[in-house]
C-alpha cells in the first residue's frame, strides 16, 4: 500500500539480527548522526495530522497570548508553561490546540477516538489493538482519557525528545501492565498489532512470523540474566550499545 507516493514502513524497530548500518548512519566524531532512511513512512505524524487537519483558521482578532480557553470540561494550563514542559514552540502549541479542542470540545481524548484515528490512517489494516496499546502509553494516571497537556507533552518526547526519552517511552509502551518489567508476550503483542495495522501492505512486504522472529532475537539480545523478563536498565543498556536498535528510534514518528 502507499500513499502520496511514499511506501509505508512497518518497523518499530529495526531487526536484531541485522547487518551493521552503512558508513553514513555509524556514529562520527562520538556523535549519533541521524541515519538516512531509505524506505520512508506512510505518515510523518497521524496523530500531529489529524489535529492541524482540524485546526480553525486565525482570525484578525485572535490573540497570540495565551491559549484560547473554551467552555469545556477540562482547560489545559497556560501556553508558558506548556511551552516550558515541551520542544513545541508557542504558535505550534496554539496549533495544535485549535484542532484538539476542534475534535474533543470536551477538552479530553478518549480511547475510541484514537481508534478512529489510526482506522482513518491505516483504512486497510486493523489498527484497533495498535491504538489500544499507544493509548495506554498517553493515558499516564490512567483515567480512560487524555488531557490537552499530556497529550502534547508526550508528542513532544517522540517527535523531538532525546533518543533515551524516545528509549523510556518505548520501554513504557512494551510494558503494557506497567509493573516495570517487559515479557516475551507483551513484546509480541505490540510488535503483532503494529503487523496487523500495517505489515502486510509495506514494502518490502513483511513475513507473517516476522513479528515472533524479531520479538525472539530482541530477547537474547536484552534478557541478559535470562530470567524470562527485560528490566528497563537492560533495555536502555541493550539499545544504547546497538546501532541496529538506536537507528530504529528515529523510526518512532512513522506509527505515532
Amino acid at each position: 500500500m502507499q500513499t502520496d507516493g511514499k511506501a509505508v514502513d512497518g518497523t518499530l524497530l529495526a531487526d536484531a539480527g541485522a547487518q551493521e548500518p552503512p558508513p553514513e548512519e555509524q556514529k562520527e566524531g562520538g556523535k549519533w548522526q541521524r541515519p538516512r532512511i531509505s524506505r520512508k513512512s506512510l505518515m510523518k505524524c497521524c496523530l500531529v495530522k489529524w489535529i492541524i487537519a482540524s485546526a480553525a483558521p486565525q482570525g484578525p482578532d485572535s490573540s497570540d497570548s495565551d491559549l484560547e480557553l473554551a467552555t469545556v470540561r477540562h482547560q489545559p494550563e497556560g501556553l508558558d508553561q506548556l511551552q516550558a514542559q515541551t520542544k513545541f514552540t508557542r504558535k505550534e502549541l496554539q496549533s495544535l490546540y485549535r484542532g484538539f479542542k476542534n475534535e474533543c470540545p470536551s477538552g479530553l481524548v478518549d480511547e475510541e477516538t484514537f481508534k478512529m484515528i489510526y482506522s482513518q490512517f491505516f483504512p486497510q489494516g486493523d489498527a484497533t489493538t495498535y491504538a489500544h496499546f499507544l493509548f495506554n502509553a498517553f493515558d499516564i494516571d490512567r483515567s480512560g482519557s487524555i488531557r490537552f497537556e499530556d497529550f502534547v507533552i508526550g508528542l513532544s518526547v517522540l517527535l523531538r525528545g532525546s533518543v533515551n526519552e524516545k528509549l523510556r517511552w518505548a520501554f513504557n509502551l512494551y510494558d503494557i501492565n506497567k509493573d516495570g518489567y517487559i515479557t516475551k508476550e507483551e513484546m509480541l503483542a505490540i510488535m503483532k498489532s503494529i503487523y496487523d495495522m500495517m505489515g502486510r501492505y509495506t514494502t518490502p512486504s513483511v513475513k507473517e512470523d516476522a513479528p515472533f522472529e524479531h520479538v525472539e532475537k530482541f530477547f537474547q539480545k536484552m534478557d541478559r540474566n535470562r530470567d524470562g523478563v527485560v528490566t528497563f536498565d537492560e533495555f536502555i543498556e541493550t539499545c544504547q550499545r546497538d546501532d541496529n536498535i538506536m537507528s530504529s528510534m528515529q523510526l518512532f514518528e512513522n506509527v505515532i
